[in-house]
């Protein structure tokens, strides 16, 4: 007997999220974090990491701070479950006079135009009419949420960054934040704990897994050519430890 019954699909998707806070709240990057915990421990989803991406800094740009957006990398079968959880989280804790944006695209369906679109962010004022129109000629799910709606712009160019794979920094990974494994550890170690794919020095070579690595404040992954990876310098004066994390000045540097 034939089933006809149709299966869900497990599929990868990139979710971005764009002015949610003001002055006066939490950042979007708390608000991607808590999204994550609830698709998580709702739903039973996988959310691989979260990415930070800079876009342009222009007064004709409104943005609270830093004009960043946020991209969680998440694996589910229960897509429609995660929009909800996203869209209901976003109206209720996004803060007064935001303009938060929702935009979600299947690994899948990732377009040039999508990848250009983020890249444009980083340096063009964009506008509502075109991101909406990028969205509707792919299948995207995109959605302002508060205040003017502008986040979808960022939102979507998160998602275009994101799946660039050299651009950005993680500042959540595998349900832990990175800034939460303070102290000297082995490669190895900040690789299997972290899911982190490479450890790389000044000269852009792999370090050795025995190598003793020194956290500084926290750690901070960027993302290289598609893979997590921690950028590290020598260190030969300290006997407890061969290398430590870039620091966070020229890691943002080489992110932004």
């Amino acid at each position: 007997m034939r089933n006809n019954k149709q299966q869900t699909l497990i599929e990868h998707y990139l979710i971005g999220i764009d002015d949610t806070d003001n002055l006066e709240t939490k950042g979007t990057g708390f608000r991607a974090r808590e999204i994550a915990k609830l698709i998580i421990n709702k739903l039973g989803g996988l959310v691989h990491n979260i990415s930070r991406h800079q876009l342009f800094f222009d007064p004709r740009i409104p943005f609270t701070s830093h004009n960043s957006s946020l991209c969680l990398d998440v694996t589910t079968d229960k897509i429609e479950a995660v929009k909800k959880i996203c869209i209901d989280y976003l109206l209720e804790f996004s803060a007064p006079g935001s303009d938060a944006g929702l935009c979600i695209v299947n690994k899948k369906n990732i377009k040039k135009q999508l990848v250009e679109w983020g890249q444009r962010a980083k340096c063009e004022v964009l506008t509502q009419s075109e991101a909406k129109q990028i969205a509707s000629m792919n299948n995207y799910f995109l959605i302002g949420l508060t205040g003017t709606h502008d986040g979808i712009i960022g939102s979507m160019a998160g998602v275009g960054l994101r799946a660039s794979g050299n651009d950005g920094r993680i500042n959540w990974l595998i349900g832990r934040e990175v800034r939460d494994m303070y102290g000297n550890f082995s490669a190895s170690e900040i690789k299997t704990t972290l899911r982190i794919d490479k450890i790389l020095n000044t000269d852009n070579k792999e370090i050795p897994d025995d190598s003793m690595v020194f956290t500084r404040d926290w750690i901070r992954p960027v993302i290289r050519n598609h893979e997590i990876t921690l950028l590290v310098e020598e260190e030969k004066n300290n006997e407890n430890y061969n290398y430590k994390i870039l620091p966070k000045d020229i890691i943002k540097e080489l992110s932004n």
